[in-house]
């Protein structure tokens, strides 16, 4: 596989791939993932989406959970393209962006990324030039995984500076989030230096009660695996927010005033504090990608 990593550094270098790496400041990309399936996962990317935009944020979302299309279904929209489209299509990168409430773009994931390991360099060399342009179009970028350990998450997660992990007080999301992280932690090119794992609470009580949620799994990581998190705060039990699913709107919107949007809002102006903003190493959605390329191809 040598001489794939060579061929894949080569593009990265070329001055195609320069000029689409450095056409601009990189894009903020933000990786939410949870250890099991409905916790609240894409819930969170949705309303810290919205809340972003209404601070003057550009945002895309790319749904990552392949095949299952929660995104989509959440707001309602029936998107005409995805990703798979662009990797094998050669859409352009407009094309398979759809937007939908409050003016957030999202991308359909597809079938997923399977096969990547067989593009040629002039496949490679397209894709990489258009997620190029994400970075041009939006100040954030949210990856919302699928759930669970599968290596398809592992990889999204192994290519992201910064991740969300979602958790709920349901004792299978407590172990299962641990399970999550100590697969991520033992993969081979994970960087613990360069990767910030953030954790929220979702359908708690009160703020202590999250806050006793995140004390447990952060002295249980520190202890066995010796990652650092961080807390960055809590979404509380909320009928408006189920209300607002079965509506296909994010609650942020449907009901601004309900406390899981006013939670989402908190978090939102957390994540966009400028001391936060100082500390995190944008890689952008190119180089994001060309991870993934590089994890696909074993190198």
């Amino acid at each position: 596989m040598a001489d794939q990593a060579e061929q894949l550094r080569n593009i990265i270098k070329s001055d195609a791939g320069a000029k689409a790496l450095n056409s601009r400041p990189m894009a903020r990309v933000i990786t939410v993932t949870s250890g099991k399936g409905g916790v609240g996962k894409s819930n969170t990317s949705i309303n810290l989406a919205i809340q972003f935009r209404s601070r003057g944020k550009r945002v895309i979302i790319l749904d990552a959970d392949f095949g299952l299309a929660n995104i989509e279904i959440m707001f309602g929209t029936m998107p005409k393209h995805n990703l798979s489209d662009l990797i094998y299509q050669h859409k352009n990168i407009k094309d398979i962006i759809t937007w939908g409430p409050g003016d957030v773009g999202f991308i359909s994931g597809g079938s997923g990324i399977e096969g990547l390991s067989n593009l040629s360099k002039g496949d490679l060399t397209y894709i990489i030039q258009n997620l190029a342009q994400l970075d041009a179009m939006a100040d954030v970028i949210i990856i919302d995984t699928g759930a669970g350990i599968s290596d398809a998450v592992l990889e999204f997660l192994v290519a992201s500076g910064e991740i969300l992990l979602v958790t709920t007080p349901e004792p299978t999301s407590i172990t299962d989030s641990y399970s999550l992280l100590k697969a991520l932690n033992r993969h081979p090119r994970f960087s613990t230096n360069n990767t910030q794992i953030k954790v929220i609470t979702n359908r708690v009580e009160n703020e202590r009660e999250g806050e006793i949620l995140f004390s447990k799994l952060n002295v249980v990581v520190g202890r066995y695996l010796g990652l650092p998190l961080t807390f960055l705060g809590s979404v509380p039990q909320d009928k408006l927010l189920s209300q607002s699913v079965m509506q296909q709107l994010p609650v942020s919107l449907a009901h601004p005033g309900a406390r899981s949007a006013e939670a989402y809002s908190y978090l939102a102006e957390k994540l966009i504090d400028p001391d936060s903003d100082r500390t995190l190493k944008k890689r952008g959605m190119a180089a994001f990608f060309s991870h993934i390329v590089a994890n696909k191809r074993n190198l």
